[in-house]
């Protein structure tokens, strides 16, 4: 009594709090709001793979390490032949004519830039050179931090977006895999996802003339940009070019927020942008600098629009403005304020699952599941009879459970998750199938109903035990190395393989004990 007691409490205790997480699955919005999540292959979405281009993160650095250079040598009166990128982009010829500027490169590379690594070939021309790149190691930093970014500024961007329950994981050094279930717009989430978002405000350059610039080489210092807008009364597409100065006089690092906006006098939508404190400085100090002149804003080396500065403008607020739709305009909102990523991204793989072909597999699954558990059960019916039977039931709530665990934890079905479980569904009723004939072994040995019970589940535990374990293990080690597909299958065994020691160590017994303990029955059907 004893025994069957605490079990009892045990056995309702967790078919209870099964229950409890299973039925928001079955009617949504009940406590506690946790419902079993479909994967990508059940519900359709969108799979992708992507790779940061991790060079261009380098470049990058070397460009901002170059204009602090520049800035530094103005400063210090530094006169220079030419200073340049050099082929590659990750290293910095610097060529200076005269040994007094020559010894006051050196000292300024000692002072503020020791940690470049040095190259001097020798002089020509009475020219001395000097090459400038980062150390390996640096680079390598780099790299890895850049993936490291823009992993997180994606996540932030789709948990902005709102996709429920997305996958979003680093795979490999420089790649990213994404997996967006439920997703219809798949164009849209591509554009959100892969945007480099940097965003900066330059000066037009409006001394040269821009149609020279455009037919032949810009001006040093200078780059060619168009705004491109789209005509609402032809359909046709506007590029207007822009002679830009390359040097960016602030960037969206400075920024705090951006929201959507809409013109009262238009109606049409903006973003509205605010900078911290250091950026709302800067921004002061370069429209009190250049008013009448025009300011550039340039997202992704697209201008979206070039106003005139009227006056100092305090406060640390501007607006981006263009031909936007709401939609248009939200996501750019959302970009901004995720953060421009650390260097662009490249599609490599791309895989679009349809909600019909999500609704056939959920189809196919339940299916197959329901054969094999047809299957199982009049298998456990004809040979064990009346003790297949409680076999059975042990088989029902052990999916029962299963479904529970899957909700309880915020796990995703996917269709491997699926054929988990109808493998499961073979190892729950294994397990009784080891019991059962240790019972009958006991009972041809003459033995009463209640002993060969008793013999028969002792025997068996530790055996039972051993492969469940074994399993189990395996399941974690797919589970924790596994991604994907691998993973959801990994989910659903290591559910099953606990649900059905469960059901056939504990829940069975239990149905035993009470039949020939309190029912005192004297035969047992097996």
């Amino acid at each position: 009594m004893k025994n069957l007691s605490w079990r009892t409490v045990v056995i309702a205790a967790v078919l209870v709090t099964a229950f409890i997480y299973l039925l928001p699955s079955i009617k949504p919005g009940i406590w506690p709001h946790k419902k079993i999540n479909l994967g990508l292959d059940l519900q359709g979405g969108m799979h992708l793979v992507l790779e940061v281009d991790t060079e261009k993160a380098v470049a990058g650095r070397m460009e901002r390490i170059g204009d602090e250079i520049r800035d530094a040598l103005k400063r210090d009166r530094v006169h220079t032949v030419s200073m340049e990128p050099m082929a590659d982009t990750k290293k910095i010829s610097v060529r200076i004519q005269g040994q007094p500027d020559v010894d006051a490169f050196k000292k300024l590379l000692d002072n503020e830039f020791a940690d470049l690594r040095l190259d001097t070939p020798p002089p020509e021309g009475g020219i001395s050179q000097f090459i400038l790149d980062l150390p390996d190691k640096e680079v390598e930093d780099i790299k890895r931090s850049a993936t490291d970014q823009a992993l997180e500024t994606i996540r932030n961007r789709i948990d902005q977006f709102g996709v429920s329950e997305p996958d979003i994981r680093r795979q490999g050094e420089n790649r990213i895999l994404i997996q967006l279930p439920g997703i219809r717009n798949t164009q849209r989430a591509k554009d959100l996802i892969g945007k480099t978002a940097l965003l900066e405000f330059k000066l037009v350059d409006e001394a040269h003339d821009v149609a020279e610039a455009v037919s032949g080489t810009p001006p040093r210092g200078t780059e060619v940009l168009y705004q491109v807008r789209e005509n609402q009364e032809t359909g046709r597409t506007v590029r207007t070019p822009f002679l830009i100065k390359k040097r960016a006089v602030l960037t969206g690092a400075n920024l705090t927020d951006a929201r959507v906006e809409i013109d009262s006098q238009y109606n049409d939508p903006y973003v509205s942008i605010k900078f911290d404190a250091k950026g709302a400085r800067t921004f002061s100090k370069v429209t009190g600098e250049n008013v009448k002149k025009r300011l550039a804003i340039v997202l992704d080396n697209r201008v979206y629009s070039a106003p005139v500065i009227q006056e100092k403008i305090a406060g640390g607020r501007a607006q981006v403005t263009g031909s936007f739709t709401t939609e248009e305009a939200r996501d750019l909102a959302i970009v901004l304020r995720a953060g421009a990523l650390p260097a662009p991204v490249n599609i490599l793989e791309e895989r679009t699952v349809g909600p019909s072909l999500g609704s056939d597999s959920i189809r196919k699954g339940l299916f197959s599941m329901v054969v094999g558990g047809i299957l199982v059960i009049l298998f456990m019916m004809v040979y064990y009879k009346g003790s297949g039977l409680v076999a059975d039931f042990a088989l029902a709530l052990n999916i029962a459970l299963i479904a529970g665990g899957l909700a309880a934890f915020g796990a995703t079905l996917t269709l491997p998750g699926i054929a988990g479980i109808i493998l499961t569904i073979g190892m729950a009723v294994d397990a009784n199938v080891l019991i059962f004939e240790r019972i009958r072994e006991e009972m041809a040995l003459g033995k009463t109903p209640r002993a060969s019970v008793d013999a028969g589940y002792n025997r068996a535990t530790l055996t039972i035990l051993d492969a469940n374990v074994t399993t189990l293990i395996a399941a974690l080690v797919l589970f924790q190395f596994g991604t994907g597909p691998v993973k959801g299958f990994a989910v659903t065994l290591s559910l099953g393989v606990i649900s059905s020691l469960f059901t056939a160590l504990i829940l069975t017994r239990s149905i035993f004990d009470y039949f020939l303990i309190q029912r005192k029955i004297r035969r047992l059907s097996i």
